[in-house]
């Protein structure tokens, strides 16, 4: 197998530009920090297209479906929050080693796109420090400023030291202590200062795989001990009761998790005043701007297709963009080289989404409710 891994595929073997990685890896924190820019694939008109060669067409239509995967990230107003939010947390975090470091806590809805809006802080921290510092330290050590982990449902003390030990692919034999001084020494070489944990909902307490007082108290001693800001990301955690370290409302103040640690939130997409409209019509007038379809036309997505976007998606970013690509990919196989809503009817969106449209659908049919700004240039 490993002969087979090793071979040459030959001149014949179209690889596209799919970029597999994991960011919870340093190599692959590394391609997505670093890595260059996705090419956009040429706009070319529909006769174009279909003056290609079978071939060359097949990779021009499998360049544009890896691109329309990959649109952004789209520098929203959420997004800029969060990371005015965290830089003001993380680079306010000049304390000696002696002193614990305040953390911060991204808590919002799913699909709102806080995991992406997170990662990029943290790409555009690494490069600023490495910018700042160099990409070594006095000691010659590479210099890794940020470190990106995400939990699971089965996550344990072992577990959380084991997985910072394999985002610098360090050993991960040894018990919690071991692994924990073997993160620490690698934090301290490194010049690591910014932790990124996803999914810390999974350490709600009462979570049937998890001590979560065990758990909390471990996050305080990592606090304690790293020189690091701890950036946790999450769904509802404010209200499980983690920042409380799952006390009773009357003992909460002795939480000292929830005294170290600020919520920062993000929040969809709304259309019900004219602001949020003229939102709304921003972004999709930004991911229109995007898409590489012959048929694309100024206003398709931000004036002919705004309400039922907004329905579809129910103001949800992930959703949003899960729609659209999916619906180019469509476009591009049928040959409409267009989104309409006769086309986006054929496109299956995320379970929550679907569940939710019916009724906004319904208002925008009957006129109590639209995504289009009163006052739109052009109208």
């Amino acid at each position: 197998m490993n002969a087979m891994i090793g071979q040459a595929g030959g001149p014949n073997v179209f690889e596209g530009d799919d970029r597999q990685y994991s960011p919870t890896r340093l190599r692959g924190w590394l391609e997505f920090v670093d890595g260059p820019d996705r090419p956009r694939p040429e706009h070319l008109p529909a006769a174009a297209i279909a003056a290609l060669a079978g071939r060359e067409r097949v990779r021009y239509n499998d360049r544009r479906a890896v691109w329309h995967a990959n649109i952004g990230p789209i520098r929203t107003p959420q997004l800029l929050a969060v990371h005015d939010g965290l830089a003001e947390i993380v680079e306010s975090n000049r304390h000696d080693g002696d002193k614990a470091k305040p953390a911060a806590l991204v808590d919002a809805y799913p699909g709102l796109g806080k995991s992406t809006a997170v990662r990029e802080y943290g790409r555009e921290y690494w490069r600023a420090q490495v910018a700042l510092r160099g990409e070594t330290t006095a000691d010659g050590h590479r210099r890794v400023p940020v470190i990106y982990i995400a939990l699971t449902g089965n996550t344990h003390i072992r577990g959380l030291n084991a997985a910072i030990c394999r985002f610098y692919g360090l050993p991960e034999r040894g018990d919690a202590d071991t692994l924990a001084e073997r993160a620490k020494d690698a934090v301290l070489s490194l010049r690591t200062s910014v932790f990124l944990v996803d999914d810390i909902h999974f350490l709600a307490p009462g979570h049937a795989n998890v001590n979560s007082v065990k758990m909390a108290n471990h996050l305080k001693f990592l606090a304690n001990t790293f020189p690091v800001t701890l950036v946790y990301v999450g769904v509802g955690v404010a209200g499980t009761g983690l920042l409380t370290e799952g006390r009773a409302p009357q003992q909460a103040l002795q939480a000292q998790f929830g005294r170290r640690t600020t919520v920062l939130s993000m929040r969809p997409f709304q259309v019900y005043d004219e602001p949020g409209r003229e939102e709304w019509r921003r972004l999709l007038l930004s991911v229109e701007r995007q898409l590489v379809l012959a048929g694309r036309y100024p206003g398709m997505l931000a004036d002919d297709l705004a309400d039922y976007l907004f329905a579809r998606s129910t103001g949800h970013f992930a959703s949003l963009m899960a729609l659209v690509s999916r619906g180019c990919l469509r476009a591009v196989r049928t040959g409409a080289e267009r989104l309409d809503a006769g086309l986006m009817d054929e496109v299956s969106n995320d379970a929550a989404a679907e569940a939710d449209r019916r009724e906004l659908a319904a208002a925008i049919e009957a006129g109590l409710l639209t995504a289009r700004p009163a006052a739109v240039p052009g109208r």
